[in-house]
C-alpha cells in the first residue's frame, strides 16, 4: 500500500487543521493506519492509530481531546482532525499503515508516507 499524506500548513495557536492520509492498494481496509509526528531534533512519536475496522481508537496523551482520527474505507483515507494546536503540536506528521497491529512504536509500521509538515505559531 502506498500513502499520501496532505493538508498541513502554517495556523495560530488555539486554530485547526485537517490532514488527510490517501493510500492507493485494494487492500486498504484491511489495514490499521496511525499517525506520528516528529519535530525538529526529536524522536517520531505515536499521535493516534485506528483499526482497519475504526472499532478501535487509541490517542497519546498529549492530544487526547483535541485531535481525533478518522478513516472512510470506500474513499481510501484516513483523516486527522487537530484542533486547539499548541505550538509544541509542530512538526511533520506522518501517516503509517499496518496489517498487524496499533502499535505505538513506529518500528513496528510497515508503510509510511512522506510526510506533511504542521507549524503552530503563537
Amino acid at each position: 500500500v502506498q500513502l499520501q499524506a496532505s493538508g498541513g500548513g502554517l495556523v495560530q495557536a488555539g486554530g485547526s487543521l485537517r490532514l488527510s492520509c490517501a493510500a492507493s492498494g485494494r487492500t486498504f481496509s484491511s489495514y490499521a493506519v496511525g499517525w506520528f509526528r516528529q519535530a525538529p531534533g526529536k524522536e517520531r512519536e505515536f499521535v493516534t492509530a485506528i483499526s482497519w475496522s475504526g472499532g478501535s481508537i487509541y490517542y497519546a496523551d498529549s492530544v487526547k481531546g483535541r485531535f481525533t482520527i478518522s478513516r472512510d474505507n470506500a474513499r481510501k483515507t484516513v483523516y486527522l482532525q487537530m484542533n486547539r494546536l499548541k505550538p509544541e503540536d509542530t512538526a511533520v506528521y506522518y501517516c503509517a499503515a499496518d496489517r498487524t497491529g496499533t502499535s505505538r512504536n513506529h518500528t513496528l509500521w510497515d508503510y509510511w508516507g512522506q510526510g506533511t509538515l504542521v507549524t503552530v505559531s503563537s
